[in-house]
């Protein structure tokens, strides 16, 4: 069973490292969305992909460990979570320990990640808005102006339609 724990917290700790990468990324990625640099965006995408698979490669390893656990306990894996098994670790202080403090950086480093991402997803809508309206004024620049009669003939058109005088007596 130790050496389940150890290997749990050494996959909880590969992914960490994984996120931290995947969180350096993402700060770049905002000064690049502020730059309006495209070419280093698609270059962080494709950065970005390969720290997802990594991560995904290391997740699948988290849950064959738990899986693992849950064989050794005798418990089921559906719904075990990480809290769950630092709570069983009461009696190896040690363990819960270690597994309590890499399941906190990995939640801090999560949360990061979440705000930085709806961060940068704020940014890229309000990127998006603007080149929208930047297209439109540059689409609307070209067309002639619709309520403006400049014509030679505007003079006439207003006196056929309203007289063009004041009349007093009315």
């Amino acid at each position: 069973m130790a050496s389940l724990i150890e290997t749990l917290i050494d996959v909880l700790e590969q992914e960490n490292t994984e996120y931290e990468a995947l969180l350096n990324l993402s700060k770049d990625k905002t000064s690049a969305i502020v730059r309006g640099d495209v070419e280093k965006l698609q270059d962080l995408l494709v950065q970005e992909q390969g720290c997802i698979d990594k991560i995904n490669k290391t997740e699948e390893k988290r849950i064959e460990n738990v899986k693992d656990i849950c064989n050794v306990l005798n418990l089921p894996d559906k719904g075990m979570k990480i809290d769950m098994i630092i709570e069983m670790l009461s009696k190896q202080p040690k363990e819960q320990g270690r597994l309590r403090d890499v399941h906190l950086r990995l939640k801090r480093t999560l949360d990061q990640l979440m705000k930085i991402n709806d961060n940068n997803k704020v940014l890229l809508k309000e990127s998006m808005e603007m080149i929208e309206f930047e297209l439109n004024l540059a689409k609307n620049s070209v067309v002639a102006p619709q309520t403006g009669n400049y014509s030679r003939g505007a003079y006439e058109q207003t006196n056929i339609a309203g007289g063009g005088s004041f009349d007093a007596k009315q």
